[in-house]
């Protein structure tokens, strides 16, 4: 009897250990995403802030040239102000509504020097201008990353067990970086050839 209750034991003994080796590597699993989504998120960063840091170079630029369009001037440098303040405080909803906006201020902005000629051969706005479309490009494809990590984050600690370890640990859900409807809507190639 004695050798059967040393086996039963032992047999609890390894449960316990199995038990504990799982929770650790499901523990570090969820550990790896939780970071992943952090540097993706600085990764989106930094271009965010250099954009932010090149628009004001480009919005003195325009004003010498563009006085009549002051107001689209204006509503950049507003969607800035906006876009950098929903980054501190890490607002990830506001931040993707404010950067759509003004990614499709941009646009317009691009567009409307096409009738300003001056503007155009100015040297420091054509290098303003490739810079930021080149920084919009990479922002992109970093929020592609940085929504990926997000969303396989979500769903492990929703999945069944890690959702156990999650609760235990405090593990929390991530807001993907959402496009704003301006990106994704359908572009009007009539009204484009109307201009």
């Amino acid at each position: 009897m004695n050798l059967s209750g040393n086996l039963l034991n032992y047999v609890w003994l390894g449960i316990g250990i199995f038990a504990l080796l799982y929770l650790v590597l499901i523990f570090n699993n969820l550990v790896t995403l939780k970071n992943n989504v952090k540097k993706s998120w600085a990764n989106i960063d930094v271009l965010l802030k250099q954009r932010h840091d090149e628009l004001p170079k480009l919005v003195e630029t325009c004003k010498q040239y563009m006085a009549y369009e002051r107001p689209t001037l204006e509503k950049i440098t507003e969607l800035r102000a906006k876009a950098m303040q929903a980054r501190e405080q890490g607002d990830i909803n506001t931040l993707g509504k404010v950067e759509g906006l003004l990614k499709g201020s941009l646009g317009n902005l691009f567009a409307l020097a096409e009738n300003y000629p001056e503007l155009k051969a100015n040297q420091t706005f054509a290098h303003l201008q490739t810079r930021i479309s080149g920084l919009e490009n990479s922002i992109a494809d970093r929020r592609e990353l940085y929504n990926d990590s997000v969303t396989l984050n979500n769903i492990r600690i929703e999945q069944i067990p890690d959702i156990l370890v999650a609760k235990l640990f405090g593990f929390k859900h991530f807001v993907p970086l959402e496009y704003s409807a301006s990106e994704t809507a359908d572009v009007d190639v009539n009204q484009l050839f109307s201009k």
